[in-house]
């Protein structure tokens, strides 16, 4: 039996033609979407799922082209663009009614998350953004030698065919690559939830790479617009990130704060799948975070 969120009650919700979410949702109160990174699905959220559903409705997608979500075939670089996955989440919010709701975002989701926060204000009443950069700002961080960690950015924002054909041949391989790689506790990701991943990520080569695709595309031109229009998150921001920025040359502080009105900003000593290797911080930090601005 494929591993779940305990306690959780699965769906199927449309929020697009043709693109359907494949979504956990638990628990009472006030609404709180949570979505997932890279290479992984809804299920790296299932330790603070459970946490948080104490107090909360918490949903939990795999993104489109993600699990077991559609995966539609990538007809321009808007079929991936993180506004196209935004407007997803907000109108799955909104067919389990919710207008209004707390966001949390990991790596991808993370980015999804922060589109969202500058496309819907209305919608999202706070955002909390895990181990990610905003997109012009990572492509901006990325330089020389440093640069090799995020090789896998470089391969996927390549025209079609190439970083599809040559993943496909040892996706195992690759995703798992990450897997091992990124953890800084690999015990945090059991066998059974790593193998889910691995075969989530085997059935969706085409539409992972997509995604990253957009990412140095038009996703980069949207934010560009954003920056230039001044455009900027109102709501209550927490970023939970490793010291990238010692590694890397950059201040993560002041980039999020060029975003941010109300910035809260905080390195954690774990991993990048903080979700799973810290998931009380994590819940803490997320809770913590709607009680500001209450």
């Amino acid at each position: 039996m494929r591993p779940t969120i305990a306690g959780f009650e699965y769906q199927r919700v449309s929020v697009a033609e043709d693109v359907s979410l494949h979504v956990a949702v638990g628990g009472t109160g006030t609404p709180m979407v949570l979505l997932h990174g890279f290479p992984q699905t809804h299920l790296m959220w299932r330790h603070v799922a459970a946490d948080l559903a104490v107090d909360h409705t918490v949903i939990c997608p795999d993104l489109r082209g993600y699990g077991d979500s559609d995966k539609p075939r990538e007809v321009g670089p808007h079929t991936y663009s993180k506004r196209t996955m935004a407007n997803d989440v907000v109108t799955l919010a909104r067919r389990l009614g919710h207008s209004r709701f707390a966001l949390a975002g990991h790596d991808r989701g993370a980015l999804v998350a922060f589109r969202a926060g500058l496309d819907h204000p209305d919608a999202v009443s706070h955002l909390a953004c895990l181990d990610v950069l905003p997109t012009l700002d990572m492509w901006d961080a990325l330089h020389s030698t440093s640069a090799a960690v995020a090789f896998h950015l470089y391969l996927m924002a390549q025209p079609p065919g190439l970083a599809e054909r040559m993943i496909t041949a040892s996706a195992d391989a690759f995703f798992g690559h990450f897997l091992d790689v990124w953890a800084n506790r690999p015990a945090a990701i059991p066998a059974e939830v790593r193998a889910e991943y691995l075969r989530a990520c085997r059935e969706a080569v085409p539409s992972i790479v997509a995604d990253y695709r957009a990412s140095a595309g038009i996703d980069v031109e949207h934010d560009e617009a954003d920056r230039a229009a001044e455009n900027r998150l109102g709501m209550p921001v927490s970023v939970l990130q490793q010291d990238w920025g010692a590694a890397l040359g950059y201040d993560a502080t002041a980039l999020w704060a060029a975003w941010a009105d109300d910035l809260r900003h905080t390195t954690v000593s774990c991993g990048h799948f903080m979700a799973e290797e810290a998931p009380a911080d994590v819940a803490k930090a997320v809770r913590e975070l709607t009680l500001r601005g209450a």
